[in-house]
């Protein structure tokens, strides 16, 4: 029996994989969790503490949700890096777009699950002024994309199960809500992702028709939220399997975005949907700095034609329960200065810019189109070339 990642590996190795290959050194960053809540703030923070929740353990109990001056500190850091071209570095920006509604939920007596989507703001007492005229504006300076992550991170039934059934698992959800905390992942992983049960009797992604009706309401909301349709989806926790990737793409999304486990090509698939595939975590608020590992990474991508496209985690850019944002930026800043000097004809692309070179072998750039030859194949039988500087 094939394990999730065998079967993962086996799709996204077809042989009508369709890969794809560049000229010239691409950098792409990518990062998930935008939008989504986590322990509100100190007040929160010192009332899971009093109901006897030890914070501290993980990095991810500190995790809450970005400020404004969170976003604004970044997109001026990403203002200051600029390619070839003349264009800043640009974060695709997975969001989440809805979070608990905490008052709804605790007035059905924790009977039953609500959302409260982002466009209609933040739940309970979440206060963040000028956070989404923070992302607004940073997608206007052209150094944010936004990109579809989900509705919830978590997967509903596995919580509606625990909802239903006595116990710790009943008990820890009700602590966490009522101080107005979703979850905690590192300490409750019963929780799943989205598409994927994780538990038995119903283990394994969700039906493809719930799947469905998950996909369209969360691209229905980011329209709501954003005034435009997403064309780049990551699922949570990479967790996407063929119903997920046949309602993206119904619902118009043309990249989706894989995490991390080789330095993979970019791949076009059977249905017209390019596949990026991360090659290096930036992590710094789990991880120390090694600029030289990063860098590393970042050559073996461009010996090969292949994009180097970071990971880096919103909660590398909170500040309000810990200063992550501090070093991260450093880090980030220090890796962008050091790509730059070493390859000065480098580009900085977002999903949907790749997604233009492998169809047309150009992108709009700051000054006007960008071209790239770019080279189609396997690497093994030879290659096509689609689009030459």
């Amino acid at each position: 029996m094939l394990t999730l990642v065998d079967r993962l590996r086996r799709w996204r190795t077809k042989p009508t994989d369709r890969a794809f290959r560049f000229s010239r050194p691409l950098v792409l960053l990518q990062s998930d969790d935008w939008g989504r809540v986590g322990v509100r703030d100190r007040e929160g923070y010192e009332q899971l503490r009093a109901n006897g929740i030890h914070l501290g353990e993980n990095p991810y109990d500190y995790y809450s949700l970005e400020t404004a001056e969170d976003v604004m500190a970044l997109r001026d850091m990403l203002k200051r890096h600029r390619d070839a071209t003349g264009r800043p570095a640009c974060l695709v920006m997975n969001f989440l777009l809805a979070n608990l509604d905490f008052q709804k939920t605790t007035e059905t007596g924790f009977q039953s699950i609500h959302l409260l989507p982002l466009s209609q703001g933040l739940p309970g007492a979440w206060k963040r002024p000028g956070l989404f005229e923070a992302y607004r504006q940073g997608i206007s300076d052209d150094v944010f994309y936004p990109a579809l992550h989900g509705l919830t991170h978590f997967c509903r039934p596995a919580v509606e199960r625990a909802l239903t059934a006595p116990g710790d698992r009943n008990n820890l959800l009700h602590t966490l809500w009522k101080a107005e905390t979703p979850y905690i992942y590192w300490r409750m992983p019963w929780i799943g992702y989205e598409y994927c049960n994780p538990e038995k009797p119903q283990a394994g992604f969700l039906e493809a028709e719930i799947q469905g009706n998950l996909i369209a309401e969360a691209a229905r909301e980011f329209q709501r939220f954003f005034s435009t349709v997403p064309l780049s989806a990551c699922a949570p926790g990479y967790r996407a399997n063929d119903d997920t990737r046949r309602a993206w793409s119904q619902c118009g999304i043309r990249v989706a975005q894989n995490g991390s486990g080789g330095a993979l090509p970019p791949h076009m698939d059977d249905r017209g949907m390019l596949n990026l595939h991360r090659t290096i975590d930036v992590e710094p608020f789990e991880r120390g700095l090694s600029l030289e590992k990063y860098m590393q990474l970042a050559e073996r991508c461009f010996e090969r034609g292949i994009p180097a496209i970071v990971s880096i985690h919103s909660i590398n850019f909170h500040s309000s329960l810990k200063d992550f944002r501090g070093p991260a930026l450093r880090v980030l800043d220090e890796f962008l200065g050091a790509l730059e000097a070493k390859h000065p004809n480098l580009l900085y692309v977002h999903d949907t810019d790749v997604y233009e070179l492998v169809s047309r072998g150009k992108f709009k750039g700051p000054r006007g189109p960008v071209s790239v030859e770019v080279k189609q194949g396997d690497g093994k039988s030879g290659s096509t070339m689609l689009g030459a500087r």
